[in-house]
């Protein structure tokens, strides 16, 4: 359930030492973007039908599969990334900085002296999936009141929207947390829209099998089932479980940008096989109608995700992302003096990152 914003009194100190906090933690993007990520391509975007959960188009079976073809390979290696975390980063990368509407998405491994503590974001989503096999937990809490823990297979797509702060942390004694989060561009016309949750638990939504292949529907269709999730920017985000020997063949719009991220074992994607920790960005053309996927001795589990490109200006710095430079200027402005969006920033302070921001625990108050 989404807690409404209240206002609260503004302390210019605190506000700075956040901003100062977060530049430094930034140090990774400013890097990759001293020079403005801009993407120009201007066309005019059909109007998004809220009421429709997806955007998922069906495919004629009528017509012969053929599959996309990879055509970027890029091997995600371990990097530092929050406070005492480690992640292998697939989109966002030098050699991938995005792939329209994906800004990022990193695979986390991390116990409880790492997390992603007191953090902004502004002008797009993110969803954060926790794999099957996680034996930890992710918690969360956020300057609204909205908190919570998400475990084993469950899903937060979170809206950042006008403005989100809020802090990411393993569950103290849980273990070490396995999971993924990937960030989604918003249109021009949604980067500003109240901030909102979809939460899942693992039951919430559909593990079709058939065939040794499982497939996990966070978002979009496949093997006959659909997710409820609701996407602005309509996406397809199906994890893959397959047996040794098995087949699948996927749709994927032919408008749609489209990439796979492997986990682990061996498989080959329309004839090559890759390794896991690889970012395979998929063609895109009028006579394919998606990927095809075959295991030999070897299972193989792989994160396969699509969706339809924004076609605007992306100017990103760090957690802020909009279509100009005046827009992540004015952002700024927003967070340090706490208004449109982030009114309840200045004072706030999450229970949950203290452990890191100031070297000790949790309060005793449960989440």
């Amino acid at each position: 359930m989404n807690l409404p914003c209240t206002a609260v009194s503004h302390s210019k100190a605190h506000i700075l030492t956040i901003t100062l906090t977060l530049l430094l933690c930034m140090s990774f993007f400013n890097t990759l973007l001293r020079r403005s990520t801009v993407l120009a391509q201007h066309i005019n975007t059909p109007t998004i039908n809220p009421t429709i959960n997806t955007t998922f188009r069906n495919m004629s079976t009528s017509s012969p599969f053929r599959s996309r073809s990879v055509i970027q390979h890029v091997l995600s290696v371990q990097q530092p990334e929050g406070v005492g975390a480690r992640v292998r980063r697939s989109i966002g990368r030098p050699e991938l900085r995005n792939l329209d509407p994906f800004l990022l998405l990193d695979e986390i491994k991390s116990a409880d002296q790492g997390g992603f503590p007191d953090h902004p974001h502004r002008g797009f989503e993110t969803v954060t999936y926790v794999h099957p096999s996680s034996v930890g937990k992710f918690q969360h809490e956020d300057f609204c009141g909205n908190k919570g823990e998400i475990g084993t297979g469950d899903v937060q797509w979170m809206t950042a929207g006008k403005g989100i702060l809020h802090s990411e942390m393993p569950v103290l004694g849980s273990g070490t947390v396995h999971g993924f989060q990937l960030w989604i561009n918003l249109s021009k016309k949604d980067k500003m829209v109240e901030p909102a949750y979809q939460e899942l638990k693992k039951s919430d939504y559909p593990h079709p099998s058939k065939d040794g292949v499982t497939a996990h529907v966070i978002a979009g269709e496949a093997l006959g089932a659909k997710s409820p999730v609701y996407t602005r920017q309509p996406t397809s985000y199906i994890h893959f479980e397959m047996a040794p020997n098995s087949t699948v063949q996927q749709p994927i719009d032919k408008d749609w940008n489209s990439f796979i991220y492997t986990i682990s074992g061996k498989a080959k994607y329309n004839g090559k096989q890759f390794e896991p920790h690889h970012t395979l960005v998929l063609s895109k053309g009028q006579d394919t109608n998606g990927i095809e996927v075959k295991t030999e001795d070897s299972p193989a589990e792989f994160l396969l995700i699509s969706g339809k490109p924004t076609n605007e200006p992306v100017v990103q710095h760090g957690p802020f992302v909009m279509n100009t430079r005046e827009e992540i200027y004015r952002t700024f402005q927003d967070f340090t003096e706490g208004r449109n969006g982030f009114e309840n920033a200045p004072q706030w302070q999450s229970k949950i990152g203290r452990r890191l921001t100031v070297g000790g625990h949790d309060d005793d108050d449960e989440l």
